[in-house]
């Protein structure tokens, strides 16, 4: 991975690049920012430049021995840690038995393909990829275990050991625990690059122990620009895509699809057309169909939801400039949006929060999206 092909973030690749070239590499680093923003790949890119043979001023020279390993993620000084799903699993401190103890590199063959296809992925991606369906990925003790077991080991080839941990909140107590003397003082020419999208479930010891690397929403001049030049679309419709991405390049490649550019709209439309009508075996419905879907697909749900919410707020507010929707969202934001106003707002996108909190702790699918149904009946009626 080149800094080159990562789309904007300049700020952040100077800064990368200087620490380098000033040889002061931190032990541990924490990259932090939304879903889309390019964290994973900036943190590739930088371990490739670390360990790069012949490396510019500005990027990694792509050719040398370890560019090619890099180019393919095989690197022997490379290594990952990621959530993978723990079957048959008891409790958090039982994932050392049976199918449990599986680690990180007995799935490091779909982790390659996804994330050479796609650097920018998210969780429900990687879940999708390795068959999670409604189960959680988690990072158990016994990969903490072989982190240490790792990194104990002299570097093969570079003169630094690079372990990137993508979304270290999904690791339980035991496993964060087993890995915070390590990431306070690890062995010589070690660096940890940690990725997260959700810092504040991390434990405050790990985050006190890592220096924070945050990676803002992309540019749309640079959305754009990305766009004309990899998709040849047009100067105008690659505007009007940065705009709806609203900073993430993995919405902007899900809009250019025109059959995930509103996958997950339907279910708001009739969600809020069943919640206005009052449509209570309607919202049943609604509801055994939303909880077929996987535990990620749910949260992205309701996260899309609460996006068409602002939106529809900013028309309401006849503030059209700002409101960022396209296609079949325009006509139906219109319809919608006197019925989202400062009377029930903050208490809708209160009860969209709260379902995405309650889904996230693995809380039953059917009762928390029926007793959000229920009290936005009453709102959306307010």
């Amino acid at each position: 991975m080149l800094f080159k092909d990562i789309v904007g973030q300049d700020q952040v690749k100077r800064g990368l690049i200087k620490s380098v070239n000033e040889g002061r590499i931190p032990h541990a680093q924490l990259f932090i920012g939304q879903e889309g923003t390019g964290k994973l790949a900036l943190a590739i890119a930088y371990a490739q430049y670390i360990s790069c043979h012949k490396k510019g001023d500005d990027d990694s020279c792509g050719d040398c021995p370890s560019c090619h390993k890099f180019s393919k993620l095989i690197h022997p000084d490379l290594h990952f840690v990621f959530p993978i799903i723990l079957s048959e699993k008891k409790s958090d401190s039982d994932d050392e038995k049976g199918p449990s103890g599986k680690l990180s590199d007995a799935f490091m063959v779909q982790w390659r393909e996804v994330l050479l296809a796609n650097p920018y992925i998210t969780e429900s991606d990687w879940y999708e990829m390795i068959g999670a369906e409604n189960k959680q990925g988690i990072i158990g003790t016994t990969e903490s275990s072989d982190v240490i077991r790792k990194l104990s080991l002299k570097s093969y080839e570079s003169d630094y050991k690079t372990m990137i941990i993508w979304l270290p909140e999904r690791m339980n107590m035991q496993a964060a625990n087993k890995l915070l003397k390590l990431i306070e003082e690890p062995p010589l020419n070690t660096t940890f690059l940690m990725v997260s999208e959700n810092p504040t479930q991390l434990l405050k010891t790990i985050l006190s122990r890592t220096q924070l690397i945050k990676v803002p929403p992309i540019h749309r001049e640079s959305i754009a620009l990305a766009l004309v030049d990899r998709y040849q679309i047009s100067p105008s419709r690659a505007q009007d895509i940065s705009r709806i991405s609203n900073g993430s390049y993995r919405k902007t490649i899900s809009l250019v699809s025109a059959e995930a550019e509103n996958q997950y709209f339907p279910f708001f439309r009739q969600l809020m057309r069943l919640c206005y009508s009052n449509d209570v075996l309607g919202l049943l419905d609604w509801v055994g169909e939303v909880t077929s879907l996987g535990r990620e697909q749910q949260k992205e749900m309701l996260a899309e939801s609460l996006r068409l919410l602002r939106e529809s707020l900013m028309l309401n507010m006849n503030l059209e400039d700002i409101s960022y929707l396209a296609g079949d969202e325009v006509d139906f934001g219109k319809k919608f949006s006197p019925f989202i106003n400062k009377t029930n707002v903050n208490q809708i996108f209160t009860e969209f929060n709260l379902a995405i909190d309650h889904i996230s702790r693995n809380g039953n699918a059917q009762i928390i999206f029926t007793d959000m149904c229920m009290k936005l009946v009453k709102l959306i009626n307010k």
